[in-house]
């Protein structure tokens, strides 16, 4: 008998970011949020499911695409559209915008702009959690372009070293930007190159938030039994382009992949539920409604003094 629960749960993760990501591409146009924006169209089971894996003891870091990652942690979704709008009440007084986006107090910790460096900090918190014993999980996300960082590889000798509670999160859509692995990587298959470090190696299908959960609930026990750190590679589909609203069939960077036709695990879930008579419009109703407010709240609220641009900026005078 299958805990529709677990399911209905995944499903309003899902539907919530790309009711999220839907309301940014109609509104973007109007040029009233001041951020770029990189969309996480295509990732969203990746988010959903290893946050629901994680629960409470998830810390998670993000890149400079981390929408899914603060909805999926229970971001709050006013202070989200604020934040995106530059206003004073958004998460971060509109200073982080899009690329910078996060909620420590529901466990998304960061989110930066600059590919990998979110890697070894992430390794520094997963090493405080080990001194603290708090039995905490520090889950770090990154694409496949962040492998070709020196800091990737220092960070995961450190972690495997220190056998720290940490999972390395790879979002694998085969692409750095427009340029595909091939043409940027020596080597043939990560897994097989990671595997002679001592952590343990996982893959699978990141379009299925149900696999994702899994492997992710696995790593977390293993992380618990073997005190060994734990590295996912998730392959997924990016829907839009690498940096902004548009589908990236408009550059045609996408004639070379393989993908023929995305698998959409979102469609089956939400036959799975209307089967269990799950009342799907009413959680879609509740959701869009819920989205709809954030955006008018946003457009309502007021910028910030200016001198505030001046807090927690430090300098030092000659």
């Amino acid at each position: 008998m299958i805990d529709i629960n677990f399911y209905k749960n995944l499903y309003e993760k899902i539907y919530l970011i790309k009711r999220v990501e839907n309301a940014i591409v109609d509104n973007y146009m109007d040029n009233a949020m001041k951020t770029p924006m990189h969309m996480s169209r295509g990732s969203e089971s990746i988010a959903a499911g290893v946050c629901s894996a994680c629960g409470d003891r998830g810390q998670f870091f993000g890149t400079y695409r981390s929408h899914a990652i603060y909805l999926s942690s229970g971001g709050d979704i006013n202070k989200f559209f604020s934040e995106m709008y530059g206003k004073e009440n958004g998460r971060f007084g509109g200073r982080a915008g899009s690329m910078h986006i996060s909620s420590p107090e529901s466990g998304h910790i960061a989110s930066s702009a600059i590919v990998a460096s979110n890697i070894p900090v992430a390794v520094g918190a997963s090493f405080a959690n080990k001194i603290k014993n708090n039995k905490k999980i520090v889950v770090v996300f990154f694409g496949d372009g962040a492998i070709d960082e020196g800091n990737f590889w220092e960070s995961l000798n450190m972690a495997c070293l220190w056998k720290l509670p940490v999972i390395f999160i790879c979002e694998d859509n085969r692409l750095a930007v427009h340029t595909y692995k091939n043409k940027r990587q020596g080597y043939n298959n990560i897994i097989n190159i990671i595997k002679e470090f001592n952590i343990k190696t996982y893959s699978g299908l990141g379009t299925d938030a149900e696999i994702v959960y899994n492997i992710t609930e696995e790593a977390i026990s293993h992380i618990d039994t073997f005190n060994q750190p734990c590295f996912i590679k998730l392959e997924y589909f990016r829907y839009l382009e690498h940096v902004g609203i548009f589908s990236d069939t408009n550059q045609n960077y996408r004639k070379e992949d393989t993908w023929k036709e995305p698998y959409d695990y979102f469609e089956k879930l939400r036959i799975k539920l209307i089967n269990n008579n799950i009342d799907i419009e009413d959680i879609e109703r509740n959701i869009n409604n819920i989205v709809l407010n954030a955006i008018d709240h946003a457009k309502k609220s007021s910028f910030s003094d200016p001198k505030e641009l001046y807090r927690n900026v430090f300098y030092v005078e000659n």
